[in-house]
């Protein structure tokens, strides 16, 4: 493991380099070279220092390695405008490696120190590349709700130092049952996925942040709060009226979001929403404390990594040529861009779990999950589930149907580096399907 973190750190005189292209190769080069390390099972291998992955962590880290990839990818403007290109990439670098050692970390306090400097570089790209004045309050939104809640979390793991000697989470087969020990160590994961009450964030940042900084808030900082949930809940495993709690607040919540989004006129912000409510099935699953729970949301969270990502790609692709995300403005795009209306309709159905999309097997495992734990939750399940399909179906049509807007005098086709990054985001989204009996093998 360390002659991979040894290799991200050799990368950063290149950052200073200013050769897009070259930078691009490597950092997809790195990502392959990473996954010939693959882990098939729940053991861990390449055990160095305080480091080592099984498929959890290995399936992170590589989605990880692929977002940061596709972010420099998406990225171009920057270098050709020379915005401080070199400064966003030192940030790239410094934010794929704190996110590799918090996925790849066996020590809790290593985790948990990675897990809070990641947040600094997405604050920093939030702030110096956002578009609007208000993404000082996006930042400062996102830095406090993190850092406030997170916290009881490092007094909980001086406690837990103290009366039991470790903090290697696969030597921790002790529990804690203790409701106040419960709500001050996985405060800061619900704030994190987000869950719904805690969730006003993440909209905010996805908005104002640009369109680098929206591709790793949706494909992995939510995922950061998933993995320590699965990785922590086995030492609480007696809160049995905690968990139905917080699983139907997810659940019902899911259904509140959906109907928000609904009524959205900004794209990022209404794809930013169903973010919400994706992640709070994958919350509702871990809840319920079984294995095809766990699976699911393992599943669910590298499919929506990839395919949130993809169609905050497709609304910055819309944004950079009319300059408004606005679906008033953007619409009849079937008839300017008609080649990229296929991405729309490819992101957009695997965004509503249409075969034969990991989405699918995500959720197919979530409601097995849930439906076992209590009959009940069928009912929001199947809203969720159908508000999902009206609002995605709403996003695609209102902005590929009808007549274009009047004032749009002049538009650049979709060159081949975005076709590029948007084929990059779909194929491992439709294809890792194949091989889904593996994401089951690391329980």
């Amino acid at each position: 493991m360390m002659k991979f973190l040894m290799s991200m750190i050799f990368l950063m005189p290149l950052c200073f380099n200013g050769n897009f292209w070259l930078i691009q190769w490597i950092f997809f080069l790195l990502s392959f070279f990473f996954m010939l390390n693959f882990s098939f099972n729940f053991m861990f291998i390449h055990i160095s220092y305080f480091l080592g992955i099984d498929l959890l962590s290995f399936m992170l880290i590589m989605l990880s390695f692929w977002i940061c990839s596709l972010m420099i990818l998406a990225s171009e403007k920057l270098y050709k405008m020379n915005n401080y290109y070199n400064l966003f990439m030192f940030f790239m670098l410094i934010l794929m490696i704190s996110l590799f050692l918090t996925f790849s970390s066996l020590n809790l306090f290593i985790f948990y120190l990675f897990f809070e400097i990641s947040l600094i570089p997405t604050l920093f790209l939030i702030i110096g590349w956002g578009y609007q004045p208000e993404r000082i309050e996006a930042g400062v939104y996102l830095l406090f709700y993190t850092l406030l809640m997170s916290l009881p979390m490092m007094i909980m793991l001086f406690y837990i130092y103290e009366n039991y000697f470790t903090l290697i989470i696969q030597l921790m087969d002790f529990s804690l049952n203790n409701l106040f020990m419960f709500l001050c160590m996985n405060m800061v994961f619900f704030v994190k996925m987000p869950m719904f009450l805690i969730h006003l964030w993440l909209p905010k940042a996805h908005v104002e942040a640009p369109i680098s900084g929206s591709m790793i808030l949706a494909g992995i900082m939510l995922k950061l709060g998933g993995y320590g949930l699965l990785r922590l809940m086995k030492l609480f495993l007696y809160f049995n009226f905690t968990n139905i709690l917080i699983l139907n607040i997810s659940l019902i919540g899911g259904f509140i979001i959906s109907l928000i989004c609904i009524r959205q006129s900004d794209m990022k912000s209404l794809i930013a929403y169903s973010s919400v409510s994706h992640m709070g099935l994958v919350l509702a699953g871990i809840m319920t404390l079984n294995l095809w729970g766990f699976w699911g949301a393992l599943v669910m969270m590298l499919a929506h990594g990839l395919c949130s990502s993809g169609l905050f790609c497709l609304a910055n692709i819309s944004y950079e040529r009319l300059g408004s995300r606005s679906l008033y403005l953007n619409k009849g795009l079937l008839n300017l861009m008609p080649s990229l209306s296929l991405w729309w309709f490819l992101l957009c159905s695997s965004n509503i779990a249409a075969p034969p999309s990991m989405n699918l097997m995500g959720e197919i495992m979530l409601i097995n999950s849930l439906i076992s734990f209590n009959w009940m939750s069928m009912i929001f399940l199947s809203l969720i589930s159908f508000f999902s399909s009206v609002y995605t179906l709403f996003l695609y049509s209102y902005t590929q149907h009808g007549n274009f807007y009047s004032g749009n005098f002049s538009l650049y086709q979709v060159v081949s580096r975005e076709y590029l990054l948007l084929f990059l985001h779909w194929v491992p989204l439709n294809l890792l399907i194949l091989k889904g009996e593996y994401l089951s093998m690391w329980i």
